[in-house]
């Protein structure tokens, strides 16, 4: 993929010191994306529109792998392979050897959690904040029930964020009892960045393990885990990042990897070296299972490389200004209530659209929507339990731009929301 998905446009204030602003090709783009010509979508939380260099690059592997064999294929494909590694930590400041890739953001999630609830004794504590996802949930009420842990919510800011005098009250008040922070960059819905540097800062400082949940964030803008200060880091490429479904990644610091030994092991992540005796990987590939979709995996590493072509910066920086465009569109419409928290200078909020109308239902929303082939979702109270039973939401329509959205197709969608 090449840069000329960008052109250059006079400056404009506010242009951050650059003689000319670089901007997304949004023409471009969207040719570059057959779904943009079938469906307005507005669920790239969930999952984005791939573009077709992806989609293509699935299909000739699928089609390689029926022509000579699937060992022989990926025998084929073994330095393209490689190189989604370096793509990967190319995109988070890292080394290819800190990279893991997995099935899924839960797999790799998981592997990371998992690895580090091995240590837990009875009284250890996990310190989270309100709007962690269900999956991370469940997985802390899973191993607070069988290792004796306690979960701590650290309480949030009035703008939902995590509070970090909270979070350094939490640590002093449990010292070294505290064995984990785990924290959701971008929760589900409510249109939060959470501070992950500023947490990060904070578990270092205090030699906790961090570990950041970057399935909607990665994609959607610059990361970089030095500057996030986080020890493990997990992703999808489904959502922001425009790749496959059945794709995810773990970063895990070069420094933790090998005091963790994952659960289940197997032949790709340690080798069996005598009867009684086996070694497990020195690198981030140890979190890895063998049987994998090659296909997909190859089709994750051109994502990866069509994102950095288009910039992360750029693409940030368009998405928070299409979601701000939406929300007041959505603001301006009899009966609906934009849900997403209080956004000000010094709160960053994302491309995630939250609402709900006093008069229609959610999953009415979703079904009239799909009608006019709009792709909007539902996000119920059990997808971040705490949070939305604090604020007396029970569901919400959740509708997640991405940088190929355009705001006639912002205009078309509110008056869709106006016409119920």
């Amino acid at each position: 993929m090449k840069p000329s998905i960008k052109g250059a446009w006079p400056a404009a204030a506010g242009s951050r010191g650059r003689g000319v602003i670089v901007a997304i090709d949004v023409a471009r783009v969207r040719a570059d994306t057959p779904g943009c010509e079938n469906v307005l979508h507005l669920n790239n939380a969930g999952a984005s529109l791939s573009p077709r260099a992806v989609v293509e690059r699935v299909k000739a592997h699928l089609d390689l792998e029926a022509a000579m064999g699937g060992y022989e294929a990926a025998d084929s494909a073994a330095e393209e392979s490689e190189r989604v590694y370096r793509s990967i930590a190319g995109m988070l400041g890292c080394a290819a050897e800190e990279i893991a890739l997995v099935e899924s953001a839960t797999r790799a999630w998981d592997a990371a959690f998992y690895a580090l609830a091995e240590r837990f004794e009875p009284g250890d504590k996990i310190l989270t904040a309100a709007n962690e996802y269900v999956s991370n949930y469940l997985a802390f009420l899973q191993v607070a029930r069988k290792r004796g842990v306690d979960i701590v919510v650290v309480p949030s800011e009035e703008g939902g964020e995590i509070s970090l005098t909270a979070l350094e009250a939490a640590i002093d008040q449990h010292g070294q009892r505290v064995k984990l922070i785990a924290l959701t960059h971008v929760p589900s819905n409510g249109g939060l960045v959470q501070p992950a540097a500023a947490v990060g800062r904070i578990a270092r400082g205090n030699r906790v393990p961090f570990l950041l949940d970057a399935c909607q964030s990665a994609g959607q803008m610059p990361l970089d885990v030095e500057e996030l200060g986080c020890d493990m880091l997990s992703a999808t490429g489904r959502k922001y990042l425009r790749g496959p479904r059945g794709t995810g990644f773990l970063y895990v610091r070069r420094s933790l990897v090998e005091q963790l030994e994952p659960t289940p092991l197997d032949m790709r992540s340690a080798t069996w070296t005598a009867r009684d005796q086996y070694k497990v990987r020195k690198d981030a590939r140890r979190f890895e299972t063998w049987e994998s979709s090659l296909a997909c995996r190859l089709g994750l590493g051109v994502a990866v490389e069509y994102a950095r072509a288009v910039g992360l910066e750029d693409i940030a920086e368009r998405v928070t200004m299409l979601a701000e465009r939406l929300r007041g569109e959505l603001a301006g419409i009899a009966g609906v209530t934009v849900r997403d928290l209080p956004g000000d200078g010094s709160r960053k909020r994302c491309g995630i659209v939250t609402f709900t109308h006093e008069r229609h239902a959610a999953h009415a929303i979703f079904e009239r929507m799909r009608e006019r082939r709009i792709n909007v979702r539902v996000t119920p109270v059990g997808s971040t339990r705490i949070d939305m039973e604090e604020r007396g939401l029970t569901e919400m329509v959740r509708a997640s731009v991405h940088y190929y959205n355009t705001e006639g197709e912002l205009g078309r969608f509110a008056r869709a929301i106006r016409d119920l």
